[in-house]
């Protein structure tokens, strides 16, 4: 058990590792295409623990195992070179912020492929409804397929689940099809004692629906999107005190986290079904970084990316010294909420 618990960290670290940099590798190859120097590329952060040159770039991996960097000429600083990043035209440097993210979001897409042409999807075909609530009073049985809740498209079950939380207690207009053919009805939730939630009666099988590589394409797109909603969900739940910076996990709670999922799938099912709770830890964490990425916030990528849209409205690039400044804020305000986070990470370890 010891043994497989540490090969399962490792694994994880693995993942996380990938993830990190292959958003890296984003930044990497559209600095090259467009003709910038990579001074360094390196996988973790702090003192290098190897580190080989080749040509201009020098590639290293670092003492601790999480982040990694793109590290360009001229980025940060003032440089004479005519290939340095902020030598280069306010487009080409646009590109290579936004490329980090946006391999972010193909990583996921990537692994959520794998996950759905291994073992499918969960549909929201129903397996029944739960006697007594609002589905069965409607009309809607065994075999119905939900396709729409209000406005909101549902393309899997876990989206009806999210919507009912995110709309507690509200009346809901569904759309669902039966036989091909599209109906719609309304329910109004009703509170249950015992999972202390409002429900609309859906009872769902658990069953897994296989499609073609054709659909399953369009799918892992649907899965790539749920996970962006889902982040973007739980920020503003965070904004509005919903949910608090201590429900937050950084590396060590997530890396734990992933480990002990993965213990548990090889020890039900096997390795292959660990691997694949691995990517679907995969497409979440990718998804995440996506869209943290291209936050707004100093030091982040979206950070950069507002001075750079501001360059292109103004045709004028803003002051390097004070981007300089807030961005060197942000990565100080960053650095506190990381060590409040790990602190949670490491609380939650020992309790």
């Amino acid at each position: 058990m010891v043994i497989l618990n540490i090969i399962s960290i490792i694994i994880a670290i693995i993942l996380f590792s990938i993830i990190v940099i292959f958003h890296e590798l984003g930044h990497f190859w559209l600095a090259k295409a467009n003709g910038i120097k990579v001074n360094e590329f390196c996988l973790g952060l702090g003192p290098t623990l190897f580190g080989v040159q080749r040509g201009e770039t020098k590639y290293s991996i670092k003492l601790l195992p999480f982040g990694g960097a793109c590290i360009m000429e001229g980025e940060d600083e003032s440089s004479g070179d005519d290939r340095a990043f902020n030598n280069k035209s306010v487009w080409a440097r646009i590109s290579v912020v936004f490329a980090g993210p946006f391999f972010n979001f193909i990583m996921a897409f990537i692994f959520a492929l794998i996950i759905i042409c291994s073992v499918g999807y969960d549909s929201p075909k129903l397996a029944g409804v739960i006697e007594g609530y609002a589905a069965e009073e409607a009309g809607i049985k065994a075999g119905d397929e939900i396709v729409k809740l209000n406005n909101t498209n549902i393309h899997f079950y876990r989206e009806i689940s999210l919507y009912s939380m995110l709309h507690e207690g509200e009346t809901v207009d569904v759309t669902y099809l039966r036989d091909g053919k599209k109906h719609t009805t309304t329910l109004k939730p009703k509170y249950d004692e015992t999972t202390k939630r409002y429900l609309y009666g859906f009872n769902v099988s658990g069953k897994r629906t296989k499609p073609g590589f054709g659909k399953a394409l369009l799918y892992s797109c649907y899965e790539v999107k749920y996970n962006i909603y889902t982040t973007i969900e739980g920020l503003k739940m965070l904004c509005t005190g919903a949910a608090s910076v201590n429900n937050l996990s950084g590396p060590v709670g997530i890396v734990k986290n992933m480990g002990d999922t993965y213990e548990q799938a090889v020890s039900m099912s096997g390795v292959w079904l660990g691997i694949l709770n691995m990517l679907n830890w995969g497409v979440l964490i990718s998804a995440n970084l996506g869209v943290m990425n291209l936050l707004p916030l100093p030091a982040l990528d979206g950070g950069r990316l507002v001075f750079l849209i501001v360059e292109a409205i103004r045709r004028k690039r803003v002051d390097p010294e004070k981007e300089g400044y807030v961005h060197l804020v942000g990565i100080v305000l960053l650095l506190l909420l990381m060590v409040v986070v790990m602190f949670n990470d490491i609380r939650n370890l020992i309790v």
